[in-house]
C-alpha cells in the first residue's frame, strides 16, 4: 500500500492513555483556529464494536491496511489529518498478543511519513473498557514495543504527558511547531493563540475532574 503523505499527526500509545480524547481535542482546537483538519478514528475499535470481540491473528493485516487507507483518503481532502493510531499499533499488538512480526515493515512504511508522531504516556490511570482492554499490566510492555519500534526505524516522536488541559497543551506545543507556519495554518495558529476546553458538565475549561472522565 502506498504510504500516506506527510500532513499527518499520528497519535499512538498503549491502551487507556487518552489517545482518542486527545485526537478529538486536537482536531477541535485546530479547526477552531482555522486549520483544515479532520480526525481519523481507530479501525480496531470499530472492528471490536461491530463484531463484539477482538480480532484474530488473520484479521490483523486487514485492520492495519484499513487504518492506513482511511488516513490516506483523509489527506486527499484536508490539509491536515489527526489519526487515532496508525498501522503501527496493529503491528505492535500482533507481536505482543500473537508473536507475529510480519506486519512491521509495511506498518512502518505507512507510518514513517507522518509529519509528527505523538506517543501518549502512561501517567494517567488505566480504566476498563469492556472486553476491548486487556488490563493495566499490558500498558508498559506495549509502550516499550512502540518506543523500540520507532527508534529502530529512525522515527522521531514526542511523548505527551500531563493530565487534563496540561496534556492537550503539551501536545499542542508539538503540533504548533510542526504546522504553525505551514500551508493550511491560520494566522491564529501561527500566533499560538490561547485555547480553552469546555467540559460537558460545566463551563470551566480547566476542570480536570470532568476532563479526566472523558478519558475513560
Amino acid at each position: 500500500m502506498m504510504a500516506h503523505p506527510a500532513n499527518v499527526i499520528a497519535v499512538v500509545g498503549a491502551e487507556s492513555t487518552g489517545k482518542t480524547s486527545l485526537v478529538h481535542e486536537l482536531t477541535r482546537v485546530l479547526s477552531g483556529r482555522g486549520v483544515d483538519v479532520v480526525m481519523v478514528p481507530e479501525v480496531l475499535r470499530e472492528f471490536c464494536d461491530a463484531h463484539g470481540r477482538t480480532p484474530a491473528v488473520h484479521e490483523q493485516q486487514g485492520i492495519a491496511r484499513e487504518q492506513t487507507q482511511r488516513i490516506l483518503d483523509a489527506t486527499r481532502s484536508h490539509d491536515w489529518v489527526v489519526a487515532d493510531t496508525t498501522a503501527l499499533m496493529t503491528a505492535v499488538y500482533s507481536e505482543y498478543i500473537f508473536r507475529d512480526h510480519s506486519l512491521y515493515d509495511q506498518a512502518m512504511l505507512d507510518h514513517s511519513t507522518s509529519a509528527l508522531t505523538l506517543l501518549t504516556s502512561l501517567d494517567i490511570a488505566w480504566t476498563p473498557d469492556s472486553f476491548i482492554r486487556d488490563g493495566a499490566h499490558v500498558r508498559e510492555p506495549v509502550d516499550t514495543l512502540i518506543r523500540q519500534t520507532l527508534i529502530r526505524h529512525g522515527v522521531s516522536f514526542q511523548v505527551v504527558a500531563g493530565t487534563g488541559a496540561a496534556r492537550v497543551n503539551h501536545a499542542l506545543s508539538a503540533v504548533e511547531h510542526v504546522i504553525g507556519g505551514g500551508a493550511g495554518a491560520s494566522a491564529a495558529l501561527r500566533g499560538k493563540s490561547q485555547w480553552r476546553w469546555y467540559c460537558d458538565n460545566c463551563d470551566d475549561g480547566e476542570c480536570e475532574q470532568h476532563w479526566l472522565s472523558r478519558l475513560k
